[in-house]
């Protein structure tokens, strides 16, 4: 259990008093523009790039792109790649990129890819879970979402009319997820806070509607070429949850309102990364979650 919050009164739900008084302590610790802009933008030539939204906070505009592969062939199927929903989790903004800028095409013949890198901009910039709000998106891909980063990509997504067949959700767990996130989200809610163990190395969280084990086991296989895959803890399970095989849990995402849940795709999976692990590397990061979506691909095709 950790200590108390040190926003807000224990027990207690956060009003607005509470909420403007934590986003008055966030600030800007990287540059959105730099260091994501930049590199979709270099991606003209390999990608169709659009932007989907804008999101205005804190005097700051913040617009939202999607890339997608060029000659889009309607008879194809769409593999669907988000990233940043929680902005704090790098890797999956750059595995995004990564395999856009260098994978992607050579896949193109088979499958057409819509990619949303950063999905939480603000989040990204101010290395953040939740919005401005206090709201979390990864809770929040529901109708009438109360996010706005939420919103836009569902929108974008329903009007793209693509047939999903796969829909893989680039995250991370972090330690800051025990030292910062789950008490920030216990405090606001009014609830006691219990932490669970950050599992070291990469793993899955599957959908427990359509769990689809030898999809996941695919994913699992093709990453663990590039790093390692979290062990269970004692008690046989990751942040809580009951391991379902090797390296992969279950969550009902579409009663929890996460990312993986909002569309009808039949193959869906989140990916975690654990950036703090003395055992990886940031580049190891990245190159794990492109692993992960090159491990999508493989399943696929192999149907």
């Amino acid at each position: 259990m950790s200590k108390q919050y040190q926003i807000g009164t224990s027990g207690t739900p956060w009003g607005d008093t509470e909420k403007k008084l934590w986003l008055k302590s966030q600030s800007k610790k990287r540059c959105y523009k730099t260091l994501v802009i930049s590199e979709i933008q270099a991606l003209s030539a390999l990608c169709d790039i659009e932007e989907y939204g804008l999101l205005s906070y804190q005097d700051d505009s913040y617009p939202l792109f999607a890339l997608k592969s060029k000659h889009i062939n309607t008879e194809l199927p769409t593999i669907l790649i988000t990233g940043g929903v929680h902005g704090y989790e790098t890797s999956g903004v750059m595995g995004a990129i990564a395999f856009a800028k260098y994978q992607m095409s050579s896949f193109t013949d088979k499958f057409n890819f819509i990619i949303l890198p950063c999905i939480s901009p603000w989040g990204f910039e101010t290395i953040n879970r939740w919005n401005p709000n206090a709201i979390d998106p990864n809770r929040s891909f529901y109708s009438d979402s109360p996010a706005l980063e939420s919103y836009h990509a569902m929108q974008y997504i329903n009007r793209s009319s693509a047939n999903i067949i796969a829909h893989i959700d680039l995250h991370e767990t972090t330690d800051t997820d025990n030292s910062e996130f789950r008490p920030a989200l216990a405090a606001r809610d009014g609830k006691i806070n219990n932490n669970w163990n950050i599992p070291d190395g990469f793993y899955l969280v599957g959908h427990s509607q359509k769990p689809e084990p030898a999809f996941q086991k695919c994913i699992i296989e093709t990453v663990q070429r590039v790093t390692h895959i979290a062990d269970a803890d004692e008690s046989s399970q990751l942040i809580g949850v009951d391991i379902e095989q090797f390296g992969v849990i279950n969550y009902d995402a579409t009663a929890l309102g996460l990312c993986m849940g909002f569309t009808q795709a039949p193959f869906v999976t989140t990916t975690e990364v654990y950036p703090d692990s003395q055992n990886t590397t940031e580049q190891e990061c990245t190159d794990g979650q492109v692993a992960a979506i090159i491990g999508v691909i493989k399943y696929l095709d192999s149907l």
